[in-house]
């Protein structure tokens, strides 16, 4: 079944605050979209909504076919829930080893961060951007959701990570 333009939106808008925040922080970045991530020996695969390599960016260069017997799993999946749950998918991820998952369910935003016991938990502040809560995105993604022209939105989103930025020390 082929996704809403309500998941779509929700999904291509939290794939731009995450390329924004790494642009703006400095941090490598390889997009990986809704690559499927699979290890057959686990007989376990997924696709995210969206996913991102940060920390790992640079072992992906050149990369243009997954393999996680060899290539990291993506630092970051964001799973935008509208029709169907996607906690039941968080056991995927713990296999495949994906360190974090943003749930977006609706206008609830959650963290889940890769534990030793290899469960999820749920965080206030991101693994990838420690400076970022579900709220400060909930704060950006609301108004993208009902401009009919989003740059404006995230030029505040801009803004805000410089200030954010600026107040930490430059972090």
């Amino acid at each position: 079944m082929s996704p809403s333009l309500e998941h779509d939106d929700d999904g291509r808008i939290m794939g731009t605050l995450v390329f924004v925040l790494t642009e703006e922080l400095g941090l490598p970045l390889k997009r990986g979209g809704s690559t499927t991530m699979r290890r057959r020996l686990k007989e376990r695969g997924i696709e995210a909504d969206e996913c991102f390599w940060i920390a790992n960016a640079q072992r992906m260069a050149g990369r243009r076919r997954l393999d996680l017997r060899r290539d990291p799993p993506p630092d970051l999946a964001v799973e935008v829930d509208v029709s169907r749950s996607s906690m039941n998918r968080f056991g995927i991820y713990a296999a495949l080893r994906v360190p974090e998952v943003w749930r977006l369910e609706g206008d609830a935003l959650t963290f889940h961060v890769l534990a030793a016991d290899g469960k999820y938990t749920v965080t206030a502040n991101s693994l990838s951007f420690p400076l970022v809560t579900p709220a400060d995105l909930l704060a950006f993604l609301r108004p993208a959701r009902e401009a009919g022209d989003q740059n404006p939105v995230i030029q505040q989103f801009r803004e805000w990570i410089r200030q954010r930025r600026t107040a930490n020390g430059g972090a």
